[in-house]
C-alpha cells in the first residue's frame, strides 16, 4: 500500500512539472536479454547444466551396473544346486553390494541437490552482475544526457501488476534500442570467444564415485 501510495506521488508530481522535468523508460527485459554478455553467460550456463547432466548420468550407470551385479549374485545365492558355503559366500557378498547401492542411491541424491543448488547460485550472481553492469551504463547516460529520471516500464510491484501503467507520447523518452547498441559496442564478432574476464567461472565439478 504504501509502494503504491509512493508511486502514485511519484507520477502526479511528474505530471506537475513534466515541462521541467526530462523522464526516460526503459524496457529492462529487453535490454537484459539483447545485452551480448547475456547470451555468452546463457552459454555457459547451458555447458555447466549438461556437465552436471553427464556427472549425474555416469552416476546412474554405475547405479545400474550396481543392481545388475546384485541380482546376479542374487540369483547364484538362491541357486539350490550351490553347498551351503557357497550359498553363504555368495549371500554375504549380496549384503555387501546391497550396502553400495544404498550408499550409491545417498550419494546421487546430495549430489543432485548440492549441483542444483551450485547452479542455481551460479544462475543468481550471473544475473546480478549483468544487471549491475547494465544499471551502470543506464546511470552514466542519465548524468550525461542530464535525465532527472528513468524508469523501469517492465517493473512490477508485488502484486505483479505493472508499476508504470501510462506515459503520455511525448512525456518520456524511450532509452532501451540506445542502451542496447551502447553495451553492445564491443561485443565479439559472432563466432568468436568471449574474453576471459567475461565468461562466466564454471562450476566446480566432482568425478564420480565407483
Amino acid at each position: 500500500m504504501i509502494r503504491r501510495a509512493f508511486f502514485a506521488l511519484l507520477l502526479a508530481t511528474c505530471s506537475l512539472h513534466a515541462a521541467d522535468l526530462k523522464i526516460g523508460v526503459i524496457d529492462m527485459s529487453k535490454v537484459f536479454q539483447e545485452f551480448h554478455k547475456t547470451k555468452s553467460a546463457a552459454e555457459k550456463y547451458k555447458a555447466n547444466y549438461d556437465k552436471a547432466a553427464q556427472e549425474m548420468q555416469e552416476r546412474s550407470t554405475v547405479y545400474k551396473n550396481l543392481n545388475a551385479e546384485a541380482q546376479k549374485l542374487q540369483k547364484i545365492a538362491s541357486d539350490p544346486i550351490i553347498t551351503q558355503e557357497q550359498r553363504a559366500k555368495y549371500g554375504a557378498e549380496l549384503n555387501e553390494k546391497i550396502k553400495e547401492i544404498r550408499s550409491m542411491e545417498m550419494e546421487m541424491q546430495e549430489f543432485a541437490e548440492r549441483r542444483q543448488a551450485q547452479l542455481k547460485q551460479e544462475d543468481m550472481q550471473i544475473r546480478k552482475g549483468l544487471y549491475e553492469e547494465i544499471l551502470l551504463v543506464v546511470k552514466d547516460r542519465s548524468k550525461v544526457e542530464k535525465y532527472d529520471m528513468v524508469f523501469d516500464k517492465t517493473g512490477v510491484s508485488l502484486s505483479t501488476v505493472p508499476i508504470i501503467l501510462h506515459v503520455r507520447e511525448g512525456f518520456a523518452t524511450d532509452l532501451t534500442d540506445q542502451l542496447i547498441v551502447e553495451l553492445n559496442k564491443n561485443a565479439p564478432p559472432p563466432g568468436t570467444e568471449p574474453k576471459k574476464e567475461e565468461a562466466a567461472a564454471p562450476a566446480k565439478t566432482e568425478e564420480p564415485k565407483k
